[in-house]
């Protein structure tokens, strides 16, 4: 899927109408704690301070991530609750919705890296966007991850 396929959406929690928002949860909560068989708590109480990027194809929801601002001088800012919806896996959208959360972040939070917490078997995926491993591998919710960093000098593919 190409640029053209798809449109960019970044919002704050509170811009959202409340179908917009069902939607965007209802997807997140689909995969991460029914596919992934993984009972945790997906609402966490992050969502209204952050933003949210998704990818639409027309009113479709395609895929979305969720970033959280920098709290500090030298923090971070944080990609996270990446999802692509099941009914357009294959089509790169995980390529394109990091690309996306990757260049929102490098615009709004220019001085700042970009981490993240990655499945560990996701690790090579994100690697190939300037992403390195700054932790060992560790159970979150049951599920390996490792946090991944992208410093302000590492050049994306």
């Amino acid at each position: 899927m190409t640029e053209a396929d798809y449109s960019v959406d970044v919002r704050t929690l509170d811009e959202f109408s409340p179908r917009e928002l069902y939607t965007m949860l209802k997807m997140r909560t689909d995969v991460f704690v029914v596919e992934q068989k993984c009972p945790y708590p997906e609402l966490d109480g992050t969502d209204p301070d952050t933003l949210h990027l998704r990818l639409l194809s027309g009113a479709t929801l395609l895929a979305s991530a969720r970033i959280s601002k920098p709290l500090e001088t030298g923090d971070p800012a944080v990609i996270g609750r990446v999802v692509v919806s099941p009914d357009h896996r294959g089509k790169r959208l995980g390529d394109a919705v990091m690309k996306e959360a990757i260049a929102t972040c490098e615009q709004l939070f220019s001085n700042h890296p970009i981490a993240l917490s990655a499945q560990s078997h996701l690790q090579r995926f994100y690697e190939t966007f300037g992403f390195v491993a700054v932790s060992e591998v560790y159970l979150e919710d049951d599920i390996p991850h490792i946090d991944m960093e992208r410093r302000l000098t590492a050049t994306a593919v």
